[in-house]
């Protein structure tokens, strides 16, 4: 096991805690290859209903260790330093596609390549005191782990530029105010907050779940019909799962649906 990425499933919810707080969890290559590996077992253990993404001490990831960066270590081929790169951004895409929902914990900083895994995620949900910046611009790198493509997704090119090129840090309430943050609340409330919201998302229906965001990822690429068809295919499919009689049995009977993910 990777001590500098935890792993804890409890109630179909694994949390996935980034672990070098004397660090600010900047990644390093252990790092990294711990947090893949974490993502590919979220999406493949059938017991994975929902994710929490976290980093301990405080603060959730300020992208790259830098400082490792200027030690002067002996360089790589570029071929090298390229598939070591590509292999760690996998993290990104195995988050953004697996048909579970993951919820980020914002809290410190999320700065650089931490805030593109961020941005990977379904909801982010940030304490009041945490600082937000792409960072890249600052240590003259153009971006990685998908920022680019993530941000510009979901805020459109304009601001996306405007995050990138100037580099500002923002405020939690600041991203939020421009659809970055899910939600902001109190520092203190923040580890209660986003364990109960991933909570409630791993006791949900799970197929149906996982079936909204496949159509809101397809959304991003595919055309209107190949769309519609994605749609009426996978909410039939939803027609005949336990957790969908579950459900209208609870509307008619008038209490909270228990879903099984089945």
């Amino acid at each position: 096991m990777n001590d500098m990425v935890l792993q804890k499933l409890e109630g179909g919810l694994l949390t996935i805690t980034m672990n070098r707080p004397e660090r600010k969890n900047a990644l390093n290559p252990e790092m990294v290859a711990g947090l893949v590996e974490a993502a590919r077992r979220a999406a493949d253990d059938p017991e994975v209903r929902a994710v929490l993404f976290k980093g301990a001490g405080g603060s959730f990831c300020v992208g790259g260790d830098v400082k490792s960066m200027a030690a002067g270590r002996a360089p790589l081929p570029f071929e090298q330093k390229l598939a070591n790169l590509r292999r760690g951004m996998e993290v990104s895409r195995i988050l953004h596609q697996m048909p579970k929902p993951v919820v980020a914990q914002l809290d410190g900083a999320a700065a650089g390549a931490g805030l593109s895994m961020a941005l990977s995620c379904d909801l982010r949900i940030a304490s009041e005191s945490c600082k937000i910046t792409t960072a890249f611009a600052k240590v003259g790198f153009s971006g990685d782990y998908g920022g680019t493509y993530f941000l510009t997704q979901l805020l459109g090119s304009a601001r996306a530029r405007e995050l990138y090129l100037m580099s500002p840090v923002l405020t939690a309430k600041e991203a939020h105010a421009i659809g970055m943050v899910t939600k902001v609340v109190p520092d203190a409330e923040i580890d209660t907050a986003a364990h109960e919201l991933a909570l409630s998302l791993a006791q949900g229906p799970s197929i149906a779940l996982g079936f909204i965001k496949r159509n809101i990822n397809n959304a991003e690429h595919l055309a209107l019909e190949d769309c519609f068809d994605g749609e009426a295919i996978h909410h039939t499919r939803c027609g005949d799962t336990e957790d969908h009689k579950e459900a209208a049995k609870a509307f008619v009977e008038k209490r909270k649906p228990t879903f099984k993910g089945a």
